[in-house]
């Protein structure tokens, strides 16, 4: 019998529907917190609601989405919407005070007597004090950083300050206006939740932890300074991601920028021209060996022609060659008287 009504038990619709939300949260008197419900999206259409108290079946109601008073757009703290396409409502709390902490569950409306809802829960804290948006901020170096730094309800009055972790004496602090003005830092509070400390000109000694303050309340900041780099601009980015797409497009900027195609035809050009002189010396070189057997030929022409042939000397070179000896002494003899003759004329 047990068996069976576990069994019908497991079966119900309302044990199928699974409802999420986020863990426990912290909040500031006076400020605002938004929680997401997740619900499973065969539940689309049914009823969520929003409710407080320790246990869910004795819960107080808040908001419901079938409550016109309900909506985002309500005047009342509490405000509930549906997004069914993210299969998601949100609920939303405003001007928290201390009285408002305590244990919260998101539901969804199943019906039936023998159903349960299926709802998830959490616990809200609220809070005195000071808190930042984020504790952990960088900036480059020469730029302004924004600090937002939130406090309870009960620090509205109350100077705010800005001070450098570890000298007392770095602190500024805010005027009756809620205000802090020099030429490093601005200081302004909006007197209700939230007052913003910005560092203008940001410079690496910068660097380092800092603390946000109102009163007796205080909250560690670290600002981080990075050192300063060039940059392109997006246009100078484009210009170069194009010509590395076309290496034939040249930049706007750079009249005197020439194309890879224009490059290379001025290498061929040195190239060819280069070819062209070796081309010419090596002609030259060829004329001039020419030239030296022309020369020879010539001068060899020029002996033989001077020589006082004879009619047999024809015959000496051609067929009878033991006649050259004796003709050639016999031309000899002949130069040398002659030679003796014109002495003695002398």
């Amino acid at each position: 019998m047990t068996l069976l009504v576990l069994l019908i038990i497991f079966l119900l619709p309302g044990c199928h529907c699974t409802v999420s939300t986020v863990g426990d949260v912290s909040v500031l008197e006076g400020g605002s917190v938004t929680v997401p419900c997740h619900y499973n999206p065969q539940y689309t259409s049914h009823v969520k609601y929003w409710c407080q108290g320790r246990m869910r079946e004795f819960c107080t109601s808040l908001a419901r989405t079938d409550d016109p008073e309900s909506p985002p757009n309500g005047k009342g703290r509490v405000t509930i919407a549906d997004d069914p396409t993210q299969h998601v409502f949100t609920v939303s709390m405003r001007n928290l005070t201390e009285e408002d902490s305590g244990w919260y569950w998101c539901g969804v409306e199943l019906g039936g007597m023998w159903v349960s809802d299926s709802t998830a829960s959490l616990h809200i804290s609220v809070i005195q004090g000071v808190s930042v948006v984020s504790s952990l901020l960088s900036a480059d170096e020469g730029s302004s950083v924004t600090v937002q730094c939130l406090y309870s309800k009960n620090l509205r009055s109350i100077e705010k300050q800005w001070c450098r972790s570890g000298n007392l004496n770095s602190c500024v602090v805010t005027d009756s206006e809620g205000t802090f003005s020099s030429t490093k830092v601005f200081i302004h509070d909006d007197r209700n939740s939230m007052f913003l400390v910005t560092i203008h000109q940001l410079e690496m000694r910068d660097s380092g932890w800092y603390w946000c303050r109102a009163g007796q309340q205080q909250v560690a900041v670290h600002v981080s300074v990075t050192a300063q780099t060039t940059t392109l601009s997006t246009s100078t980015i484009q210009n170069l991601k194009t010509t590395v797409r076309n290496p034939s497009v040249m930049s706007s900027t750079d009249p005197h920028s020439r194309p890879v195609w224009e490059s290379f035809l001025v290498v061929c050009g040195i190239v060819i021209l280069v070819m062209t002189g070796l081309l010419a010396l090596w002609e030259l070189w060829q004329l001039c060996r020419r030239m030296q057997k022309h020369r020879g030929t010539n001068e060899m022409n020029d002996n033989l022609t001077m020589g006082p042939w004879r009619e047999g000397d024809q015959e000496c070179v051609s067929d009878f060659p033991e006649r050259c000896s004796s003709g050639s002494d016999a031309l000899t003899v002949e130069l040398h008287e002659g030679k003796h003759q014109t002495h003695r004329h002398s």
